[in-house]
């Protein structure tokens, strides 16, 4: 038996979807029909609602960087080879 769903969304984001949903040769509603069957497969719902928040590691490179910048410091490099060669890569 199958049931008929109605849903209220923003345009934008509807064609934004529908377009990544192409991308994988699939439409709206077969990834909806996805979704629904992974919930109830997995009785969870695969969404992400945190705001990703860089590491303490990344944090401490990107004050680094800023600080360089600002200062004019560090090193410029012609090629990528010539910084894989400094970092002994």
């Amino acid at each position: 038996m199958s049931t008929t769903y109605a849903i209220r969304v923003d345009e934008g984001i509807k064609n934004e979807a529908a377009e990544v949903a192409r991308f994988y040769g699939l439409d709206l509603a077969s990834v909806t029909r996805a979704l629904w069957a992974q919930i109830a497969r997995t009785k969870r719902i695969p969404l992400e609602f945190s705001n990703e928040e860089p590491n303490e590691e990344s944090l401490e490179a990107i004050r680094q960087t800023q600080e360089m910048m600002a200062n004019g410091t560090g090193h410029k490099y012609k090629t990528a080879d010539e910084l894989f060669e400094a970092l002994g890569i």
